[in-house]
């Protein structure tokens, strides 16, 4: 049996927000025990030009929303990146998983090869559904997930590989 489009997709992206919503239970938890306030871990970046934990998260889920519609050829819903709290954070992982979960495999069908338009600022980037996917979407959904990960890491969050890689 072949991998399907959506066996690459929502199952992957779904884990992965599961992941980093443990991985944020447990940097409010180390908040907690080290008397941190937790807005000082939510605004951490790793270097200054780089995107504080609240927008790695907000990221990963546009990426992983934005995938799923477009694979499957419906309206990407868009939401505004508001969240400075670790429960904001963690409703908006909720709110992206549970609009994963609304897609049937039969939405995936040939999107293997549909042409995907991505709109950039100062342009657009096309890719067949393949390349998207496993050429822009998932090394991006990664990376901010990978970078929420290292912040935390960072800042001292008592966490390892196995949290990242769901391991519990």
């Amino acid at each position: 049996m072949s991998l399907s489009m959506y066996d690459a997709t929502v199952p992957v992206l779904v884990r992965g927000l599961n992941n980093l919503s443990h991985l944020l239970e447990k940097g409010l938890a180390s908040a907690e025990a080290r008397d941190i306030d937790p807005a000082v871990l939510v605004a951490a970046r790793l270097a200054p030009d780089m995107h504080p934990l609240s927008r790695q998260v907000q990221i990963a889920s546009d990426s992983a929303k934005g995938a799923a519609s477009r694979l499957a050829g419906v309206d990407n819903p868009s939401w505004p990146d508001t969240e400075t709290t670790f429960p904001e954070l963690q409703a908006r992982i909720r709110k992206t998983v549970d609009y994963l979960e609304t897609f049937k495999p039969e939405q995936f069908e040939g999107a293997e090869s549909k042409t995907v338009t991505l709109p950039l600022p100062g342009g657009e980037m096309k890719f067949s559904g393949q390349e998207f996917l496993l050429g822009f979407v998932l090394p991006n959904f990664l990376f901010h997930v990978t970078t929420a990960h290292a912040i935390l890491r960072h800042n001292g969050v008592p966490i390892g590989k196995a949290d990242y890689l769901g391991a519990r």
